[in-house]
């Protein structure tokens, strides 16, 4: 495994690009890991609706970034106490939604700091039932990246300020506050670190039992391709933010695989517009779902059959035929 060095860039549009560039350019038969931390930012998930997951007001006012990126799941909040790491490998089958995989060896060096982590729901490490570290997935179809945050000096009363946290969610997990439920490592550390020996404890921690490992410095040329993905698509209003129209039709639910909410334009029951949007992980983009539905009857026959030549796991994991069929028509809850 090669570390690639992101030589301290602290801007998440930066970083980000330069995630997918390396996912998408360098050897496709080497494991790479990356570490970055990101100035305040609120980070979407790729299959989000931006301007109902932040606090504009809030954000414009304090300079935050908003930055989506190519994984699924939800909204996170970065600053310079959250430390993110992305292991990059080749694409299998049983990879894809296995956190376990690569969360397994970051517990591994918590735990060896004397911080107890364990894997908890769908993507979360927690530590005495708080969140410590959201995890996420892309694939390319050759290639995949798991990369996750981890919370170590962050100012948490800044997550609910900046994001909107939706009740179906709070209610979800049981919970009053999105507050009470994440924690920093520092809390569970005798002594506190500073993200700059925490990256470095982490880092040594991952290859303690590897030979002498290898850090990769971009060439000159690779950080202007890096910078033109940058401009291309994380610094470009219509990736972040997207065109938000209003839809005569909302259709929202919470299940195992996460949120899923529909919007629907219906003219003369005929469907002009779907969009599709949570903080499920899937392996396929769910626009190209979506976008079967267009110039379909709004009508169970012909959703079903548009739906019988289509694998709806490829866009959500693993969720039923039928209950996507019944969000998208059926019988509301």
């Amino acid at each position: 495994m090669i570390f690639i060095h992101n030589e301290g860039i602290t801007d998440p549009s930066i970083n980000l690009a330069l995630e997918e560039y390396a996912l998408r350019n360098f050897d496709g038969a080497t494991n790479y890991l990356l570490f970055y931390i990101n100035e305040p930012s609120i980070i979407i998930g790729r299959n989000q609706n931006t301007l109902e997951e932040i606090n504009h007001e809030y954000i414009e006012e304090h300079d935050i970034h908003v930055v989506r990126r190519r994984s699924g799941g939800g909204a996170v909040y970065h600053d310079l106490g959250n430390l993110n790491f992305s292991f990059m490998t080749r694409y299998e089958h049983g990879n894809l939604h296995n956190f376990k995989k690569f969360t397994d060896p970051v517990i591994r060096v918590l735990n060896d700091m004397g911080v107890e982590g364990e894997l908890s729901g769908r993507n979360d490490i927690v530590v005495n039932g708080r969140k410590i570290s959201g995890n996420a997935q892309f694939s390319t179809g050759k290639r995949m990246l798991s990369h996750g945050t981890l919370l170590l000096d962050s100012d948490l009363d800044e997550v609910t300020n900046a994001l909107n946290v939706k009740m179906s969610k709070i209610q979800s997990k049981g919970h009053k506050s999105i507050r009470s439920r994440v924690a920093n490592i520092n809390e569970f550390l005798d002594e506190p670190l500073s993200i700059e020996e925490f990256r470095e404890l982490l880092l040594k921690g991952l290859y303690r039992d590897r030979d002498e490992f290898e850090t990769y410095h971009l060439t000159e040329q690779e950080w202007e391709d890096v910078h033109a993905l940058r401009d291309e698509r994380y610094s470009n209003w219509d990736w972040n933010y997207g065109k938000s129209p209003k839809f005569n039709i909302q259709r929202n639910r919470r299940f195992d695989i996460g949120e899923i909410d529909l919007r629907l334009d219906v003219e003369k029951g005929y469907i002009e517009n779907l969009k599709i949007y949570g903080d499920f992980f899937g392996k396929e983009p769910v626009e190209e779902l979506a976008d079967q539905f267009v110039g379909l009857r709004y009508h169970p026959d012909d959703l079903e059959q548009a739906l019988a030549s289509v694998d709806v796991q490829d866009y959500f994991g693993d969720l039923p035929q039928d209950e996507f069929l019944n969000l998208l028509y059926g019988a509301d809850e």
